[in-house]
């Protein structure tokens, strides 16, 4: 597929937040690969310069997006380096267990500053050109999660219903200017975040999966958009018991 960007010859250019490992990685390799310019964000740097040595051209920068001030700084970061992006992928993320009775003070507001507030603040700072150009796609990765709720889940469970939300009215408001708006459902995907579950491999999704459903959604015609894509594992959500 050829990479273009309107009338012009320049590369795609995408933008992963989270994407230092795992889902946002994958997604970030995925588009590198084929030759889109992409930049990421997240908030280790050490796994930041790894991701710059496997991806040549790469653009790549620390930011916690939970820190309102970080995100504008990033969101002027990218419009000054690649401008408006032809992608964005929401994918920044982070999970607390615990139920909405017995979860520690403060875990409702941080899993909201995380999975939903960094995806509304990020791309309310970076869709006006999306608008003025007519054009754009935004993937938000959220979760089964986003529709089933499970016991320990508490305040990641609002928050990836909140995105889910946010997703839907989004895409009913940006129809009128050509963008798109993609939600993308992965249940038990093999990353670190499940590091020490003593599952096998079986019960989990692969990443590069979850990339590829990811770059689907983005490379279909202009006339198309593919709402919500859920994925499960073949053998199904992993129990929580």
């Amino acid at each position: 597929m050829s990479y273009s960007s309107g009338m012009t010859a320049k590369p795609v250019s995408v933008v992963v937040t989270g994407a230092s490992r795992g889902i946002g990685l994958a997604i970030a390799q995925r588009f590198h690969a084929d030759g889109a310019q992409v930049t990421i964000c997240a908030r280790g740097e050490a796994a930041l310069e790894e991701a710059r040595d496997a991806m040549p051209g790469l653009r790549a920068h620390a930011c916690d997006l939970a820190r309102r001030a970080a995100l504008e700084r990033f969101a002027d970061t990218v419009l000054a380096e690649t401008g408006t992006p032809d992608v964005l992928v929401n994918n920044a993320g982070a999970f607390l267990p615990g139920g909405i009775s017995s979860e520690a003070e403060g875990t409702f507001d941080s899993m909201i500053a995380v999975n939903l507030a960094s995806a509304y603040h990020l791309t309310r700072a970076l869709l006006p050109g999306m608008i003025a150009r007519g054009s754009g796609t935004i993937l938000n990765i959220c979760s089964t999660a986003s529709i089933t709720p499970y016991p320990n889940g508490g305040s990641y469970g609002i928050a990836k219903h909140a995105l889910l939300g946010f997703s839907r009215t989004l895409r009913e408001e940006m129809k009128p200017h050509g963008i798109r708006v993609v939600a993308l459902l992965p249940g038990a995907t093999l990353t670190d975040s499940w590091a020490g579950a003593g599952l096998p491999y079986s019960r989990f999704m692969p990443a590069e999966d979850v990339a590829e459903a990811a770059f689907m959604a983005w490379r279909m015609s202009p006339r198309t958009v593919v709402e919500d894509i859920l994925m499960r594992p073949m053998l199904g959500d992993i129990p929580s018991d």
